[in-house]
């Protein structure tokens, strides 16, 4: 039996034969240009079909699968009509004085590199969206544009080099049983919408070198192994596997409208992370309370000026009134570190990380703060916003902060603009700073919430993008889980609630550690919302505390992990 080991990205059960779709490799040359208009024109030519072509998927993912999936090709329109992707086009064919094709793969490289340098996954899976966009015209230059290379007669498992968020658009969840694919993550558009249509999907690194057309195959999207060899004693495993992911798929259907309450009776609220108002769609189908983590750094991102407070404003306003008066916790500005903004001429940095970023580029651009400010209390009145500082290290920081808000709201009642005056105000607590004093941050705000993602590396004094050193960047490593507790319990002795926002929130082995500590929130991706739930509502309390001391008690994450896969 050849058992390969993937990254498992949309869960579920797929046998059947492989049907390999490998990417055109043919290198695009540089041709030196005698007409630079012209090919600008050709340039615009192929852009205006690629924007039919994406309205029309647009439209049919709309009228058949809903709006939550049909987004995503709306954002691909704002891409093609981007101006910064368009001048950035125009101007590499005027200044280099060549071809169309290689403008465009000159522009698309440079947007990819950017985008999959930075440390935010979400921001990463943008690369793929960009590549999807720019091969798109790049196929209508050459004449090769079909529209058909996913549209399947018999049942197929695709295995992909470079899977586009279009083509997995294409897909017929009745022909196509499941998507290995090489690259990519879980947040990544494709990812997202074979999750949408209940496909398997998993990526493996190099598979296509592995498999033939045709080749018997079978994987699991929940553990990411893939079976090379599908013996008799295989596919009678598989399909057992088969049903009973059915029976579990049903039973979490089922926990719509039910709260995440332990057997003894404790409610942990589940929260949605989004990044774009749209994505609020995406919590209320999961049936997410509330939302945990509005990341608004994504409206300022892959544009040439800041978004005004106007366009602000409607944004936080469109997620306040869909969430009907539930939590919507807003993170003020998080830019800087490895998400870059040209427009804001923040100069290079040797420790991004440890420099110039979120609240203390915010405190020292404090007008260009207070747009974003005066937004967040405008559309606090058209629902139940909380606004939350980002990397808040030392009082002083957190002082001056909550006075530029109160500055804020003079200024509005000066103007007569209604907002809600007890805006409920906290902070991040994803810095060893922050945890040692969280007992007199807890006195000064309404709420913590604890970002893993950071915590971690700030705690272990790790680049988890440094192949060297990621080894030592985990959720449970003692240090990291020693904050945590500390972080909870100066919350509650102060009387305020603590909610964890980052990836860790919906980790399954996990999930009893922060039940026995006491958090009162978990903000994790939607599609991990259901599940997360059910999983609470088998735990009892008092087991997790006795859990938690037995936990703490060790010395190596790797001791921590071995435990927790135990329980």
């Amino acid at each position: 039996m050849k058992t390969l080991k993937g990254t498992p990205i949309s869960s579920g059960i797929a046998i059947g034969s492989v049907f390999v779709k490998k990417i055109d490799t043919k290198a695009i040359e540089f041709t030196k240009a005698d007409n630079t208009i012209e090919e600008k024109q050709r340039f615009h030519n192929s852009r205006n079909l690629a924007i039919e072509q994406v309205e029309g998927i647009y439209k049919e993912m709309l009228q058949t699968k809903g709006k939550e999936e049909a987004a995503i090709f709306e954002a691909h329109i704002e891409m093609l009509n981007d101006v910064e992707f368009i001048s950035s086009v125009e101007s590499t064919i005027e200044t280099s004085a060549c071809n169309a094709e290689w403008a465009i793969k000159t522009v698309r490289d440079s947007f990819v590199e950017l985008f999959e340098a930075l440390d935010d996954e979400y921001m990463r899976e943008r690369a793929m969206d960009i590549k999807d966009i720019s091969n798109r015209i790049l196929k209508i230059l050459s004449g090769n544009d079909s529209k058909d290379s996913f549209r399947f007669k018999q049942p197929v498992i695709v295995v992909a080099d470079d899977l586009a968020p279009s083509d997995t658009a294409q897909m017929d969840p009745e022909f196509v049983l499941g998507i290995i694919n090489e690259t990519g993550g879980p947040t990544s558009h494709a990812a997202i919408i074979a999750r949408m249509l209940g496909i398997p999907f998993v990526v493996c690194p190099d598979i296509t070198s592995r498999v033939q057309m045709g080749q018997m195959l079978a994987f699991d999207g929940e553990t990411g192994n893939i079976e090379l060899e599908v013996t008799e004693q295989v596919h009678k495993e598989y399909e057992a596997r088969q049903d009973a992911f059915r029976f579990k798929k049903g039973q979490l259907e089922q926990l719509r409208g039910t709260k995440a309450i332990t057997v003894d009776g404790y409610e942990v609220a589940l929260a949605g992370n989004i990044g774009a108002p749209q994505d609020a769609d995406k919590v209320l189908q999961q049936d997410g309370s509330s939302i945990g983590l509005f990341r608004t750094e994504f409206l300022y991102m892959n544009r040439d000026t800041a978004p005004d407070e106007e366009e602000q404003f409607k944004a936080y306003k469109e997620v306040a009134l869909k969430m009907e008066g539930n939590p919507v916790i807003i993170r003020t500005l998080d830019i800087g570190g490895d998400k870059e903004v040209n427009y804001l001429e923040i100069k290079k940095e040797d420790n991004p990380f440890l420099g110039y970023r979120a609240i203390r580029l915010c405190l020292d651009r404090i007008s260009f703060w207070k747009v974003q400010l005066r937004a967040l209390l405008r559309a606090s009145k058209f629902g139940n916003i909380h606004i939350m500082y980002p990397m808040i290290v030392s009082m002083e920081e957190l002082y001056q902060a909550k006075r530029i808000l109160e500055e804020v709201k003079t200024e509005l009642r000066n103007e007569g603009i209604e907002f809600k005056e007890a805006i409920p105000v906290g902070m991040m607590m994803e810095t060893p700073a922050a945890a040692l004093m969280a007992d007199v941050f807890a006195q000064e705000v309404d709420f913590f919430s604890i970002g893993t993602n950071d915590l971690i590396q700030y705690t272990m004094a790790v680049d988890r993008m440094n192949g060297k050193v990621a080894h030592l960047y985990s959720q449970y490593d003692p240090a990291v889980l020693r904050f945590v507790k500390k972080i909870v319990e100066s919350a509650h002795q102060n009387g305020i609630p603590a909610g964890i926002c980052g990836e860790a929130a919906a980790d399954e082995k996990l999930l009893p550690v922060w039940v026995g500590l006491g958090v009162d929130e978990l903000s994790m991706s939607p599609v991990s919302i259901l599940n997360t739930r059910g999983r609470i509502q088998g735990l009892i309390k008092s087991d997790c505390e006795e859990l938690v001391t037995k936990i703490l008690a060790l010395k190596t994450s790797a001791e921590v992990e071995e435990y927790l896969k135990r329980v």
